[in-house]
């Protein structure tokens, strides 16, 4: 399967699985009364929208550049990672919100919860499988957006789980005040992971520089080269699943221009070598 077609694929399974889990627990949250298996229903929409928006962020992003965009389509990831780590976030300030509501006002919840352990344990399942298969393609192809899509379906895993402890806990104990308790502490996993993605795409749409680690390989690439009498300005960002690099080569006064040109190509194969999907702007200079 070619990798575009496979990252489509893992984004078209993430809305499959999502859709299929929103409605178990709307179902099971409606006939038990948990707060907490409703709060894991707006988690799992937010999921819903976010394997929307990673399905038209790879889509776009797969697009060759045009005179519109002549770097390419890569900040649609970016985009969408973005937006994903807002929507994680509201969700996580929304069950907050009614979960102190119904701590404040109480309320009663139905006595039979096993309809609520038996989906939460499915919707583990269910997202555990589907997360690391978004994983591996995402590391495959270094999507930001599936990357981002696979993070927000692993804080729904540990959010159920939390909610499938609790609605066990419930049963054994006849305790209802757990549930809007775990429902809380499910916001704040929600919460952690939503900063963490908003920060990391918001820096890349912000074009802010690639890791000092990889600054780092690609100087030991100059360096291991005898031929460059130096380097200077060496400057990244991330694009979506691409690196987009630039760098000053100086060479020797004296070298043909056909000479440095070949060297330059040298050097952009072993950068690409090691970063997989890059763009790289090489500038040459004599040395003084």
């Amino acid at each position: 399967m070619r990798l575009e077609t496979q990252k489509k694929f893992a984004a078209g399974l993430s809305i499959s699985s999502n859709t299929l889990i929103i409605i178990t627990k709307i179902i099971a949250g409606v006939i038990s009364g948990s707060i907490s298996i409703i709060s894991e229903a707006i988690h799992s929409f937010s999921d819903f929208l976010a394997s929307i928006l990673t399905f038209f962020a790879v889509t776009r992003s797969a697009e060759p550049a045009d005179k519109e965009h002549p770097f390419g389509h890569g900040k649609y990831e970016d985009m969408s990672g973005f937006i994903e780590g807002g929507l994680i976030i509201f969700a996580g300030l929304f069950i907050i919100y009614e979960s102190a509501k119904k701590l404040i006002t109480g309320y009663t919840m139905e006595a039979e919860s096993v309809l609520g352990i038996y989906v939460m344990g499915f919707a583990v399942l269910a997202n555990f499988l589907v997360s690391r298969y978004l994983f591996y393609v995402a590391k495959k192809s270094d999507s930001v957006s599936l990357l981002a899509d696979a993070e927000h379906l692993q804080t729904d895993i540990f959010s159920s789980l939390g909610v499938l402890l609790g609605l066990i806990l419930i049963k054994l104990t006849g305790l209802t005040l757990l549930d809007p308790i775990i429902a809380i502490v499910v916001a704040v996993i929600i919460l952690k992971t939503g900063y963490m993605i908003s920060k990391e795409t918001l820096n890349n749409l912000l074009d802010g520089s690639i890791p000092a680690c990889d600054i780092e390989k690609i100087e030991v690439i100059l360096k291991n080269n005898c031929v460059i009498k130096g380097y200077k300005n060496i400057k990244g960002r991330k694009a979506g699943q691409y690196k987009e690099i630039e760098l000053t080569l100086l060479f020797n006064p004296d070298m043909k221009i056909s000479c440095c040109h070949n060297i330059c190509d040298i050097i952009e194969a072993e950068i690409k070598n090691t970063f997989g999907n890059a763009n790289i702007i090489i500038h040459a200079e004599p040395y003084k």
